[in-house]
C-alpha cells in the first residue's frame, strides 16, 4: 500500500513537471531567471532612527516606515533629472574599478534631508516639506558626494581633487589642488577595490571639522595598452593596471581641515612598501585607524596616527606564514574600544581591543567562520554578526556580549541569510533563500522574530518553468578532507543511463560556489535540460572554510584545486550514470584558467572545455591578487611557472573554446593571446569567440549569443 502511494505521488510530480517549460536559453536572457520577476523592494537605505529606511524604485524614492508596516513615495526624480546639467560622455572610457561605491542616496543624522545624486549633480531632499534645493550644477560631475555628520557641509570628489560645500551659503571649497591623472586625492586607484574591497577613499570626522583622504600617486603603475577597435579609427585607452612584480601606487594618508587648509599628512611609514587597506576615524576624532600590509600581505598593522602631529604607533601587529585575508569586521565603540577581527586561529573570528591596545577579550571561537558584523548595541553589549557556525554551505545572524557570553542564534532556516541591519539595531531586514526556496525579503525585531513580510518569494518561475533540483553532496577526498559540491541531473533522469557531464569550476581563493542558497534559472538548468549532469565543487583554495582549507595554494596554483576536482569527478563517475568519456568543464575567469589547467595537465579526463576570461600567466594579473597567494615573481618563479598554463600547451587534447572580452579590464586579453601563441606553437587546433566589450564579463546584447555558442560547443563536443 505504502509502495503505490508513493508510486502514485511520483506520478503525479511528473505529470505537473511535463506540464511545465523547460529553462531554455530564451528564458534566462529575457529576465525569467533569478527570484522572479516582481518587485523586489531595492537597496534599504536606514534612517537615523532606525524605523524608516528609503529605496530607490524607477524615477521613485520610496520611504518605508517599519512600525507601521506601510510605505510611501518620498518624490519622484524627474524633476531633478531636468534640473541637472547633462554630461557629455567622454570620448574615451574610464577604466573606473566596478567596485567603487558611491552613494546615491544618504541621510542627514538627523534624518529630516537626504542627500542624492542625480545626473552627476547633488540635491537636498528635506523630508518634512518634501521641498528640494539643489546644491551643484556643473558640467564636471560630483563624484562619491559624503554629508558631514553635522549636515552642514558636503564633500564630494571633482576630477582627482575633493571639494567641500557649506550648505548655508553654497559656498565650494577645493580642499586638494595637485590632483591629476597620476596623483588622485580621495580617489582610489584600480587595484585597490578589486582586490582590497576599498569602496572609497576619504572619510569625514565625527566632529565634522577635518576629512581623513588617501592620496594615489599612480604614476609608477604600468600602462596598459588597451585599444578601442569598434570605431572608424583605433582609439589608445590605456589602463593604470599594475602587473604582478610591478610597481603599487605610492598611497599616503591625508588630513585636511572641512573649512580648506593645508593638508597634514600621516607618518604611517615608508609607502612604497605597503599597502593601505583601511582607514577609519576614533570616536573622539583625534585620531585615525589605519590598516597597514606589507607588499605580500603576510604581516598586518594597525596603527593609531595622531592627526594634530601625524605621529603614528602600532597598536596591533599580526603574522602569518601564508597570507593575511582583509576583512570588515572592525568597529569603533563610544568608548574608544573596538572590535577586530583576525584569523590568527586558523578562522576568523571577533577579538574585543581597549582603547590601548590591549586585548581584552575573544568574543567568538569555534572551527568556523564570522563573516560580518551586522550591528551593535552598546546598551545592551550585544553584538550582532553572520556567521558558518551552523554550516559552511549557510549564513545566519548571531548575537553575543561583549564579554563573550550568551551567543544567540537569531535567523532561523537552513539557507542563507543576507542582512541588512537598522542602525539602532532594533529591525533588520532578512534576505533568505536556499536551495529550494526562492529569495523573500521579511522585516525583523532584533530577537529574530518576523515582524512583517517585505517581500514574499516570487514563485512565478517555478510555477510556469521545471527547475531541476540541485543537490549537495559531500565529496571525501583521499587524505580525508570533506569537499562540497553539487550535482543537478539532466531531465527526464533514468537509473542506469550513461550521460554526459558539464563540470561547472571556479576553484580560485577568495570565493565560495557551494551554498544552500536559491540559484534560479541559470545557463546550468539549460543544460541539464538537455541532457546534460551539471557538477561543481569547492576544491581547496576556496574560501568559507577556515584559513588551512585555502592555504594549500600557497606559491602553487592549479595543482591542489585540479587534484580536488579529480577527486569531485571521480566520485561523480562512480555513481554510475556519467560516461566517463563524456565529461566537460566550463569556467570564468580563476574558472578559466581552472579549464585550461585542468585540460592540460588532466588530459585524458576531460574531454571539452570552455575557458572564459582566462588567466593564463599569473606575470599577467595585477600585483595585490597575485602577490598575495604566489609571492613576487622575483622570489617565486618556479611557483609562477608551474602555475601557468600556458606551460602545458602542447598537452592538450580535448576540444578547447577561449572566449574573451578584447578591452577586459580585470583579466587582460593578453592572457589569451599568449595561450594561443602557445598552443599555436605546439600545433594544438582550438576554437576561440572574441567579444568587444570593456569589461570582464560578457552581458547586454552579447550574452544570447555567448550561451548559444557555448550551448552549441557542448552539444557538438559532448554528446
Amino acid at each position: 500500500m505504502i509502495l503505490r502511494s508513493a508510486l502514485i505521488c511520483a506520478l503525479s510530480v511528473s505529470l505537473l513537471n511535463a506540464q511545465k517549460k523547460p529553462i531554455t536559453i530564451e528564458s534566462i536572457t529575457s529576465r525569467a531567471g533569478g527570484g522572479g520577476r516582481g518587485d523586489f523592494g531595492g537597496t534599504p537605505v536606514w534612517a537615523p532612527d532606525g524605523k524608516h529606511f528609503a529605496y530607490f524604485k524607477g524615477k521613485q524614492v520610496m520611504l518605508y516606515d517599519v512600525p507601521a508596516k506601510s510605505e510611501k513615495e518620498l518624490l519622484n526624480i524627474e524633476a531633478l533629472e531636468k534640473a541637472a546639467v547633462v554630461i557629455p560622455a567622454p570620448e574615451r572610457f574610464d577604466w573606473q574599478n566596478r567596485r567603487v561605491a558611491e552613494n546615491g542616496m544618504q541621510w542627514s543624522n538627523s534624518g529630516k534631508e537626504l542627500l542624492l545624486s542625480i545626473g552627476g549633480d547633488l540635491f537636498l531632499f528635506h523630508v518634512d516639506s518634501a521641498k528640494w534645493d539643489q546644491l551643484t550644477a556643473t558640467a564636471e560631475p560630483e563624484h562619491d558626494p559624503k554629508l558631514s555628520p553635522d549636515a552642514t557641509r558636503v564633500a564630494f570628489r571633482r576630477g582627482h581633487d575633493l571639494y567641500n560645500l557649506e550648505i548655508a551659503s553654497k559656498k565650494v571649497t577645493r580642499l586638494t589642488d595637485d590632483g591629476s591623472s597620476t596623483l588622485l586625492n580621495g580617489e582610489a586607484d584600480w587595484v585597490y577595490p578589486e582586490e582590497l574591497d576599498l569602496s572609497t577613499a576619504y572619510w569625514w570626522s565625527p566632529d565634522s571639522k577635518q576629512i581623513a583622504y588617501m592620496q594615489f600617486d599612480v604614476g609608477r603603475e604600468m600602462l596598459y595598452p588597451q585599444v578601442a577597435l569598434t570605431g572608424t579609427r583605433a582609439m589608445m585607452e590605456p589602463e593604470r593596471f599594475p602587473q604582478a612584480g610591478t610597481p603599487n601606487a605610492d598611497v599616503h594618508v591625508g588630513i585636511v581641515p572641512a573649512a580648506g587648509g593645508p593638508t597634514r599628512w600621516m607618518d604611517l611609514g615608508d609607502a612604497r612598501g605597503a599597502l593601505i587597506a583601511r582607514v577609519y576615524w576614533t570616536p573622539d576624532s583625534s585620531k585615525v585607524a589605519v590598516e597597514r600590509f606589507n607588499r605580500v600581505q603576510n604581516q598586518l598593522d594597525l596603527l593609531f596616527a595622531d592627526v594634530t602631529t601625524g605621529a603614528s604607533r602600532t597598536i596591533i601587529h599580526e603574522l602569518d606564514r601564508y597570507w593575511i585575508n582583509v576583512n570588515d569586521l572592525f568597529h569603533f565603540l563610544s568608548d574608544g574600544r573596538f572590535l577586530w577581527g583576525s584569523e590568527r586561529d586558523g578562522f576568523q573570528h571577533l577579538y574585543l581591543y581597549g582603547p590601548d591596545g590591549k586585548l581584552s577579550k575573544k568574543l567568538t571561537e569555534g572551527n568556523w567562520e564570522v563573516n560580518s558584523v551586522a550591528g551593535v548595541d552598546e546598551s545592551k553589549q550585544l553584538v550582532y554578526f553572520t556567521s558558518t557556525e551552523a554550516s559552511p554551505l549557510e549564513r545566519q545572524l548571531y548575537s553575543i556580549k561583549l564579554n563573550g557570553k550568551d551567543r544567540v542564534r537569531v535567523t532561523q532556516g537552513a539557507g542563507t541569510h543576507s542582512v541588512s541591519m537598522s542602525p539602532t539595531t532594533d529591525y533588520y531586514m532578512d534576505n533568505f533563500s536556499s536551495l529550494t526556496q526562492p529569495p523573500s525579503r521579511t522585516l525583523h525585531t532584533n530577537n529574530g522574530a518576523e515582524w512583517t513580510v517585505y517581500r514574499a518569494a516570487d514563485h512565478r518561475l517555478t510555477d510556469e518553468y521545471e527547475l531541476l533540483p540541485t543537490e549537495i553532496v559531500n565529496v571525501k577526498a583521499s587524505d580525508g578532507t570533506p569537499l562540497y559540491a553539487r550535482l543537478i541531473k539532466p531531465a527526464n533522469f533514468h537509473a542506469g543511463e550513461k550521460y554526459p557531464a558539464i563540470a561547472m569550476v571556479y576553484g580560485g581563493p577568495g570565493v565560495q560556489s557551494i551554498h544552500n542558497a536559491w540559484s534560479g534559472a541559470t545557463w546550468d538548468q539549460v543544460l541539464a535540460h538537455r541532457g546534460f549532469v551539471i557538477w561543481q565543487l569547492d576544491n581547496r583554495g576556496s574560501n568559507g572554510r577556515g584559513h588551512a582549507f585555502e592555504a594549500p595554494i600557497f606559491r602553487r596554483m592549479g595543482k591542489t584545486e585540479l587534484e580536488d576536482q579529480l577527486e569531485g569527478v571521480k566520485y561523480l563517475v562512480g555513481q554510475g550514470f556519467v560516461d566517463s568519456a563524456r565529461i566537460g568543464l566550463y569556467g570564468w575567469s580563476y574558472g578559466g584558467y581552472m579549464t585550461l589547467y585542468s585540460m592540460l595537465n588532466a588530459p585524458d579526463t576531460f574531454k571539452a572545455g570552455i575557458a572564459g576570461a582566462p588567466v593564463t600567466n599569473w606575470t599577467n594579473y595585477d600585483t595585490i591578487y597575485t602577490e598575495r597567494y604566489l609571492g613576487l615573481p622575483s622570489e617565486n618563479a618556479d611557483g609562477y611557472k608551474a602555475s601557468s598554463a600556458a606551460e602545458y600547451a602542447d598537452k592538450l587534447k580535448g576540444k578547447l573554446l577561449i572566449v574573451h572580452n578584447i578591452e577586459d579590464d580585470n583579466v587582460l586579453f593578453q592572457n589569451t593571446l599568449q595561450m594561443s601563441d602557445a598552443l599555436e606553437r605546439a600545433g594544438k587546433l582550438f576554437d576561440m569567440v572574441i567579444y568587444p566589450q570593456k569589461s570582464h564579463g560578457v552581458g547586454g546584447p552579447y550574452r544570447k549569443q555567448l550561451l548559444e555558442k557555448t550551448t552549441d560547443f557542448f552539444e557538438r563536443n559532448l554528446k
